[in-house]
């Protein structure tokens, strides 16, 4: 795919970010680290969303002091008009996405092209890998990464080389958006779901490997976790009335899984059985879940919240689908409670 001319060939990486004051600096450093294959310079295109926190501000002094490095005004302050804003001044042949909360290898970026030269797929990344901080984010990371709670998701599978229905981040020929366009900017969350949905709908294949490795800080309170879930179930439906289908079955679940429970309970004043024949079997799953999860993370500090962890990740997102799909059959335009992105 990619020749080695005498001129280099650019890198573009895109950042979306929005009151980054604590991380902003580690991430500039992380990714000017980036080792490089010979041949190939880069770009880092980093769109802050209006901070008021001071973000702005040292971004704007560490592009001064780094000609790789360019600030880009991102007033619809979300991820996908940041990441379209850094689209429209992206000069590089390929163009990778990164994340201010994650911590990445140091041959990160080399092995996104390694691994777009070898598959010659339409988009690559690595698995998306969780590392939690403190007793709760360690028990939300855990959780995250086990395939019996997040339906066999492969992203989460450290070890999978090969096709998949999306991916973390991304890295991208700079052919595969001039052809499929970029995100969908009517999305507060679900905006990479959605593009990769785009791309497979298109004939396109997504690709990932387990060379490209990185680490995503998870939120570390069983708070912030059920307002995010809600959040990425909300925009679901969104998703699904463009696309006249969801990313993916397993995505459906927690949905139903709300929909029997609300069913059941609204019967058990006279037949119980049912609402206590779903909640032994859930509960069941769940502690048996929770071992499972333990056990491949070689977490067990971890058991005594996985219950409750598991349970949140699948009745926020049930609830959001929920939410999503009544403001969708209505025609009604996305809540601003749902508007903000949530850390």
């Amino acid at each position: 795919m990619f020749t080695h001319p005498a001129q280099p060939q650019l890198l573009s990486v895109i950042v979306p970010c929005r009151n980054e004051a604590a991380h902003i600096d580690a991430f500039c450093d992380s990714a000017l680290q980036q080792q490089l294959p010979a041949g190939w310079q880069m770009e880092v295109l980093v769109a802050d969303g209006c901070s008021d926190d001071g973000t702005r501000e040292r971004l704007q002094q560490r592009c001064a002091a780094d000609p790789r490095l360019r600030w880009v005004d991102n007033p619809g302050r979300i991820v996908s008009t940041g990441l379209n804003a850094c689209l429209r001044l992206a000069r590089g042949s390929v163009v990778a996405r990164l994340d201010v909360h994650t911590q990445f290898a140091p041959d990160y970026l080399a092995q996104c092209l390694a691994t777009l030269e070898r598959t010659g797929a339409d988009n690559v990344g690595g698995p998306w890998v969780a590392e939690g901080r403190g007793a709760m984010g360690s028990a939300i990371a855990t959780a995250f990464q086990s395939r019996w709670v997040v339906g066999g998701a492969l992203s989460r599978n450290k070890a999978y080389e090969g096709p998949v229905d999306t991916v973390y981040l991304g890295c991208w020929p700079r052919a595969t958006l001039e052809r499929f366009g970029g995100f969908d900017e009517a999305l507060v969350r679900n905006q990479d779901d959605e593009h990769n949905l785009r791309l497979r709908l298109g004939g396109a294949r997504i690709w990932q490997s387990g060379r490209i490795q990185s680490s995503y800080r998870p939120r570390d309170s069983l708070r912030h976790l059920f307002a995010q879930q809600r959040q990425y179930g909300y925009w679901r439906p969104f998703v699904m009335r463009k696309h006249g289908q969801p990313g993916s079955v397993r995505q459906l679940v927690p949905a139903a899984f709300v929909a029997a429970l609300v069913g059941l309970l609204a019967i058990s004043p006279w037949n119980a059985l049912p609402l206590v024949a779903l909640l032994t079997a859930y509960g069941g799953y769940v502690g048996a879940a929770s071992v499972l999860a333990a056990q491949a993370a070689r977490q067990w500090h971890t058991l005594a919240r996985l219950p409750v962890v598991i349970a949140a990740y699948h009745l926020a997102y049930g609830l959001g689908t929920w939410r999503g799909l009544w403001d969708v059959l209505r025609g009604r335009q996305p809540s601003a409670q749902f508007a903000r992105i949530t850390r």
